[in-house]
């Protein structure tokens, strides 16, 4: 994945309910905020810095640092180092779904958004150390 350099404001006009743009805005300022990166799009991914990622498997490629989508059922945030690293602080964020490596938002105001940052962190330190045994993660941008 590369970023596509398409307008991050025109894909978060074009997202779906209302309740998606309004996530969309405030975690771009957030995730913008946390990261100290610009965002950009990485197709229909707002996605902030980039990395290359490589996991024992031999698989590999490109991503954003901290990203996220939003799609019409919820609000997807990406998380590298995949959802059981955070269980204590998804016990308490309030409602949402996982899946390996995603975190499923249908409404940012029913969630604590301190514990929501402190994932956000936790996420991006794991990636600037550099992954772990699990996945190897070097900075590039």
């Amino acid at each position: 994945m590369k970023p596509t350099g398409n307008d991050v404001a025109g894909l978060i006009a074009r997202s779906s309910p209302a309740a998606r743009r309004r996530d969309a805005e405030t975690l771009t300022a957030l995730m913008q905020e946390i990261t100290g990166r610009e965002p950009q799009t990485w197709g229909t991914i707002i996605g902030f810095g980039s990395c290359h990622y490589r996991y024992p498997t031999g698989t590999e490629g490109d991503s954003p640092l901290l990203g996220f989508a939003p799609r019409r059922a919820a609000t997807t945030i990406y998380l590298f180092e995949g959802t059981d690293a955070h269980a204590d602080d998804l016990a308490r964020l309030g409602p949402h779904t996982t899946g390996v490596g995603c975190l499923y938002l249908s409404d940012l105001e029913q969630v604590d958004l301190t514990v929501l940052r402190g994932i956000l962190e936790h996420s991006l330190a794991w990636a600037e150390a550099g992954g772990d045994e699990g996945a190897a993660v070097t900075v590039t941008g």
